[in-house]
This record gives structure tokens, C-alpha cells and sequence, in this order.
């Protein structure tokens, strides 16, 4: 594939092809029309094509794509044929959700530790994995080889805690904190800004009435 600057809004789009080409696959069906998929995603065929087109275009005209190849294609593109090892870095309510999560393997990602400063929830077990001190992370990090660390901390704590850890050696940030982090710009930052997200859907849902 050409090296060549892919839009967000594009990139934005894979994650849902790869979704439902998963559930089209897990049907049965080995292959789709640009049309058919389509109206499944309730996104325009040219959409579509130009999308893939992006990537070189995966199908032949007239023929379809193959639901099988397009979907680890995309995999592909996403990075999810390879195994990525995750740290969560909060252990309460929504660590623990993540932590419990069963749908993070099966797309390439390893929840490989979870770390806290609570004394209470300190040593306890979350889906077979022992929460460890916040103090264990340098050392653990040391040991193990881990690639994104997801930030489940309160606004006053996350900022300071993804510095350490880019400092530390880790290159991507799934930030649930409510705030915005400022690292150097080889980090990469996935913000999921839940009060926003809901604010938003408030918005549209006004708009309605």
C-alpha cells in the first residue's frame, strides 16, 4: 500500500467496517457487495468504495469483496493482528468494567495489569488479575513489555501519571480522565470523554423536541 496521509474521519470509519464485517462474517456470509454492505451500515456505497479505496480498494468490480479477507484487512490497517499489552491505571468501577471485559483479546488487545492506590482494593482479583500498588509500576514495567496504558484516575491525578508513564517508556494513552493530557507529540492519546459523549447525545436529543 502507498504511504500516504489517511484522514481521520476515514480511520474513524475502520473500526466500525471491522465490526460488522465481523458480525456479517460470524452469519455465514462469504461475500458482499459495496451495495449490500451498505445498506446493512447505513453508509453510501460510493462511501464505501472510497474508503477502501484508500487502502488500495480490496475488491473486484462486479464481484464483491471477499467478507473474510476485507475484515483482517482492516484488521491489518488497524494494527489488530498484532498483540498489544494494556495497563489499567485505576481500579475502580470503571477499571474494573475494562478489567472484565471478555471482548479485548479476541481484537488484539492484553489486559497484562491493573495498578491502584487504594489499600482496600490493593491484592484483590479482577478477572485473574491480582490489582497491584501503584508503587509496582515502575518495576513492572521494567519487566514486561507493555504498549497502551488506560487512565481510569480522577482529573488531578491522570496528568501527572501519564507524564511518569510516558517518561517510562509507554507511547499510547487511552484516557478516560476528565481532562485533556499534554505530552510530547510522539505519544499517541485517545481521549473518551464520557460526560462529553453524553453531552452531546443531550444536544441532539434537544434538538428533537
Amino acid at each position: 500500500m502507498e504511504n500516504k496521509k489517511i484522514s481521520m474521519a476515514v480511520v474513524r470509519r475502520l473500526p466500525r467496517y471491522y465490526r460488522y464485517l465481523s458480525e456479517i462474517l460470524d452469519g455465514g456470509t462469504e461475500r458482499i457487495s459495496s451495495q449490500e454492505l451498505s445498506k446493512r451500515m447505513n453508509v453510501t456505497a460510493s462511501q464505501i468504495r472510497q474508503d477502501f479505496n484508500n487502502f488500495g480498494g480490496f475488491g473486484q468490480q462486479g464481484y464483491g469483496y471477499n467478507v473474510r479477507y476485507l475484515r483482517d484487512e482492516i484488521g491489518k490497517i488497524l494494527g489488530l493482528d498484532i498483540m498489544h499489552n494494556v495497563i489499567i491505571v485505576g481500579a475502580g468501577n470503571l477499571g474494573q468494567a475494562l478489567a472484565n471485559y471478555g471482548g479485548f483479546n479476541k481484537r488484539g488487545f492484553h489486559i497484562a495489569g491493573i495498578f491502584d492506590v487504594d489499600q482496600r482494593i490493593i491484592g484483590n482479583d479482577i478477572n485473574n488479575l491480582r490489582v497491584r500498588s501503584i508503587s509496582e509500576i515502575e518495576d513492572f514495567l521494567q519487566k514486561e513489555h507493555i504498549d497502551i496504558a488506560a487512565l481510569t484516575l480522577p482529573r488531578e491525578n491522570a496528568s501527572l501519571m501519564a507524564k511518569k508513564l510516558a517518561d517510562l517508556g509507554i507511547g499510547a494513552f487511552w484516557n478516560f480522565a476528565p481532562t485533556d493530557l499534554k505530552l510530547p507529540n510522539n505519544v499517541v492519546v485517545e481521549n473518551v470523554h464520557l460526560a462529553e459523549s453524553l453531552m452531546r447525545l443531550s444536544y441532539r436529543l434537544s434538538e428533537q423536541n
